[in-house]
């Protein structure tokens, strides 16, 4: 738990350049401004927008904040050094930074000596130019530099000295920031510690023995715009350290915690630690541990509520599936499915559970399988809003009704709607709001054609009236899905707000060959809430249509109950 005098921790959040160079990941200017705004409500000091120049998306994003700018960051604009044998003034790219209108720029350097002869093939010293020019420029034009130093524990490692003279050129220059980069991935926490440690011990001797930036000027940065923003660094007589790790091998987080423990006072990540090849520190790992185990100041409480939220949002955004069992926002990430677990948590959480799902905006789950007890079933209704203490009885048919069908290879661990819609049916609750009388499914497969037509009817009744429709799709599973929409909506208008948004086949006895069992999940939302159901059977359509069917239901229940409750509270 943080408090008023917890040292303070700066968060730069890097998912719009960084996290957008994963692999099938792609986002759209929009998408890229509806990040940028929940991260600025999340409370993140620092959001880098891209690389202004790089491609006309990014320019049209710093356009288009700088007629609606953000309420609370700094929208931060990012680039490399000059190229070689030029001069700062003259370099294109460099203008396009400035014409983004951001009081923050992000500069990346080389570090590496390998890199600076084998990548951009010139000299050392010509790489220490590079990067005084590229500040001093960019400082005299009234821009706050936060220096990112490209392959510093390699650069380190290999040439400690000629790693420290890139950051003493980064100093000299004017830079705010140094932010240590473990570009490859590939340094251990024990490696990170000692030489952030080294980092932090020989910057602070260049400080007190050069003044302002080592330079033995006074610092002027008072007089940049926004000087008033509450970053530490204006009237600092040093810049201070930052941390930027990537999970090449699985120690992003580790090694940023590493480094702040050594000194770093600035954290870079991504949300879901998205990004290239293994990704990127994931922020919501980091912030949770850094703020309610070690102690420092990241958002406020309120905000560190919304992180869940706010994991999922992006993961919608971007149209990646969330991350079902990562730490903290995770839908698993509090899930009990053993019963002596359910029982002990039942009695005080913290048997099973690290932290309280609530400050991190998520919620305990109790999980539905073979291996539950009663008290699985008793906790799991209750969430619900099923009372099932006093009906021990009927609890114990669930329990068996449960294990009976699974043992059909139906899985209500993965189903939670289903699920909800049985204990409806066993306690005599469950709301009919259409039957399904039949349904048939026509495939036309053409030589030649990539896709395939599938024509579905269905005959369902809905309050004693009969309803025939008819509907097309490009598979037999699709065309179902819409003949059920298209005969309901006209009844139940919210129909129109669900979506099908995952569908899952799993064969259940393989041995069979083609007669096997097949199991389907389907995931459906409504643009707030999702939901799963389950359907077996030896035919794949018979599975997908109980599926389908059910996830409709349990979508009009939801909506059934969302209106009781807004009654009751008029």
């Amino acid at each position: 738990m943080t408090t008023n005098s917890s040292p303070q921790l700066w968060l730069y959040d890097t998912t719009l350049r960084d996290g957008t160079q994963r692999e099938g990941l792609s986002v759209s200017i929009e998408d890229k401004l509806r990040i940028a705004r929940r991260l600025d409500q999340l409370g993140i000091p620092f959001i880098e927008g891209g690389w202004p120049g790089a491609n006309p998306k990014d320019v049209q994003f710093f356009w288009q904040l700088q007629e609606d700018p953000l309420k609370q960051a700094e929208i931060v604009a990012f680039c490399s050094t000059r190229r070689p044998n030029s001069t700062a003034a003259t370099e294109p790219m460099l203008q396009d930074i400035l014409a983004a209108g951001t009081r923050w720029v992000t500069i990346f350097g080389k570090s590496w000596d390998l890199h600076v002869t084998a990548s951009l093939k010139t000299t050392l010293e010509e790489n220490l130019a590079m990067i005084r020019d590229t500040i001093e420029y960019l400082r005299s034009q009234g821009r706050r530099i936060i220096y990112d130093a490209e392959h510093w524990f390699d650069g380190y490692k290999h040439n400690p000295g000629y790693a420290l003279q890139t950051l003493e050129a980064a100093i000299a220059s004017g830079a705010e920031w140094l932010v240590l980069c473990d570009t490859n991935g590939g340094t251990l926490p024990h490696e990170i510690s000692q030489i952030v440690q080294d980092v932090v011990k020989v910057t602070g001797a260049w400080g007190m023995g050069h003044g302002a930036w080592g330079t033995g000027k006074e610092s002027s940065l008072s007089a940049i715009p926004n000087s008033q923003s509450p970053i530490p660094n204006a009237q600092s007589p040093m810049p201070q350290i930052g941390i930027h790790t990537h999970n090449d091998s699985e120690m992003a987080v580790a090694n940023a915690i590493a480094a702040v423990m050594a000194g770093a006072k600035m954290v870079q990540g991504t949300i879901n630690g998205y990004g290239e090849r293994c990704g990127n520190a994931n922020l919501c790992s980091l912030i949770p541990n850094l703020q309610l185990k070690a102690g420092y100041s990241c958002i406020t409480e309120d905000q560190l509520t919304q992180l869940t939220e706010a994991s999922r949002f992006v993961s919608e955004v971007v149209n990646l599936a969330p991350d079902e069992h990562a730490p903290f926002v995770g839908l698993s990430a509090f899930a009990h499915k053993g019963g002596i677990h359910v029982s002990a948590v039942e009695r005080n959480p913290l048997t099973y559970e690290h932290i309280q799902p609530e400050q991190v905006g998520n919620h305990r789950r109790i999980v539905i399988s073979e291996q539950s007890g009663l008290s699985n079933v008793l906790a799991k209704a209750r969430s619900f809003g099923i009372d099932l203490e006093k009906l021990k009885a009927e609890a114990k048919q669930i329990l068996q009704r449960l294990k009976d069908l699974e043992s059909e290879g139906f899985q209500f661990e993965a189903a939670e709607a289903s699920f909800a819609l049985l204990m409806h049916e066993a306690l005599g609750g469950r709301q009919k709001f259409f039957e399904v009388k039949g349904f048939q499914v026509h495939c036309d497969l053409i030589e030649g054609k990539e896709t395939s037509n599938a024509l579905a009817t269905v005959k369902l009744a809905v309050d004693g009236k009969n309803i025939l429709e008819a509907a097309e799709g490009n598979g037999p599973v699709a065309a179902l899905d819409a003949a059920l929409r298209k005969a309901l909506v006209n009844f139940y208008p919210q129909i129109a707000t669900f979506d099908l948004t995952d569908y899952k086949v799993r064969i259940l006895n393989g041995h069979t060959g083609t007669a096997a069992k097949t199991r389907v999940l389907v995931e459906s939302g409504n643009g707030r809430q999702r939901w799963t159901t389950v359907g077996v059977s030896t035919n794949i359509l018979e599975a997908s249509y109980q599926a389908v069917v059910e996830g409709l239901e349990y979508g009009l229940l939801l909506h059934s109950q969302a209106e009781a409750a807004v009654k009751a509270s008029s």
